[in-house]
């Protein structure tokens, strides 16, 4: 794990991750804080109902970042295995899809109000905190029916 970016500490690091189970089909979002010593501090995962992947890649993100700042979080470190995800938080891609507007946007207010962000993409193997708290939300909502 990241422990210093520009220099700066990190407090600690996001992890998020969305998925579904057809596209669209029932999704969950999930998001996962830990602190730099890698001790999990907060989780939150949660089903969407039927809904793309997108959708929920981009509501865990907003729902991470939200958890993040109750924390007391300043300086973040935001780990995602959605390319498409981080190239749009940086301007490299346009949201074009108006159900994602919106989620965009509170992303974007969400991050203004950290000191230091760094934003990175990194491949699914180093996202499985997230990723296994999208399957477990989708497996218990699931089994329940």
């Amino acid at each position: 794990m990241d422990s210093l970016f520009d220099g700066l500490p990190v407090q600690a690091t996001l992890s998020a991750d969305g998925g579904s189970r057809g596209n669209p089909g029932h999704a969950a979002s999930g998001a996962v804080i830990v602190d730099a010593g890698g001790k999990v501090l907060r989780e939150v995962g949660r089903y969407l109902g039927i809904a793309t992947n997108n959708v929920a890649e981009w509501t865990a993100v907003v729902d991470g970042l939200r958890a993040a700042r109750e924390l007391g979080i300043d300086a973040l470190a935001v780990r995602l295995d959605s390319e498409l995800v981080v190239k749009q938080l940086t301007g490299e891609y346009r949201v074009k899809h108006a159900n994602l507007q919106p989620l965009y946007a509170q992303a974007k207010k969400l991050l203004r109000e950290f000191s230091h962000v760094d934003l990175k993409h990194v491949r699914r193997e180093h996202n499985k905190l997230a990723d296994a708290l999208v399957n477990r939300v989708l497996d218990e909502h699931l089994a329940a029916k």
